[in-house]
């Protein structure tokens, strides 16, 4: 019998090969996990409704860490352990303070994605998460309208753009939101405790499940917390230097079904 418990395993660049899709030897290998008695969480910077999908194909019955880490909620049931949004001041003030940058910015509410325009940037994201993109016109009217929390804002541009954004709104921002770049040209910005890290730990205790019986796997910067979080991080080759040495493990890449090999190697062999 496995002595992990819990697995949480990360959507992009991880688990989804290069057309985004789980590779079939890495299905099989979760649902023998499933089968062994291992719950399984999908944790992702993707929209729910976005995840919700792979997790149907992977017979994922738990609860998914989504939107970073801000919005916890079971896959089948709907339920919500917990939604930690972007408090609405500094959500207008991330905006007013990418303005001047001039780059894409969207907007998360109710699980809806909301953007200024439709642009090339909005197409391709739209595309890659299968779902519909809204155009609203000013961000900062549109949600001083609706006096709502959004659950995430995301900055599309260059990760050069991205760093220097970064570097010019930490010292404004930083102690009050949660900053990170889940692919090189997104940098999102969160509530300061949603991250993959808490998440897990809330849904670790909701189960009962200790840190030590915990493999998580991921590539990014995003993924950081949850690594160290968990009593197996796992970092696959594909990632980059920096996010390797977080590792306990470095499993092969994306494209070579890194995550069937954790599986296998630690959960059934």
């Amino acid at each position: 019998m496995s002595r992990y418990k819990l697995l949480a395993l990360d959507l992009d660049d991880t688990l989804l090969d290069a057309r985004l899709k789980v590779p079939e030897r890495s299905r099989a290998a979760i649902e023998a996990a499933r089968q062994a008695g291992v719950r399984v969480t999908l944790a992702t910077g993707r929209m729910f409704r976005s995840a919700v999908p792979f997790a149907r194909e992977l017979g994922v019955d738990d609860y998914l860490i989504t939107y970073q880490g801000a919005l916890v909620r079971h896959a089948v049931t709907g339920e919500t352990l917990f939604h930690r949004p972007v408090p609405l001041e500094e959500a207008l003030e991330v905006i007013a303070l990418v303005k001047p940058f001039g780059y894409h910015i969207n907007i998360y509410l109710d699980d809806n994605l909301y953007v200024a325009e439709h642009t090339r940037e909005s197409e391709q994201y739209g595309a890659m998460s299968r779902i519909p993109v809204e155009a609203v016109g000013d961000l900062t009217a549109f949600l001083e309208k609706r006096r709502r929390e959004p659950t995430k804002v995301l900055v599309v541009a260059q990760e050069a753009q991205l760093d220097e954004l970064a570097q010019a709104v930490r010292p404004v921002l930083g102690d009050r939101l949660h900053i990170t770049k889940s692919k090189p040209h997104f940098l999102e910005f969160s509530h300061p405790l949603a991250n993959k890290g808490d998440a897990l730990a809330s849904i670790a205790g909701r189960y009962g499940v200790g840190r030590e019986e915990i493999i998580a796997v991921g590539d990014s910067y995003n993924d950081v917390e949850m690594i160290d979080y968990a009593g197996l991080g796992v970092v696959v080759g594909n990632a980059r230097p920096e996010i390797k040495e977080r590792a306990d493990y470095v499993c092969c890449s994306n494209e070579e079904c890194g995550v069937a090999e954790v599986v296998e190697k630690f959960i059934l062999g």
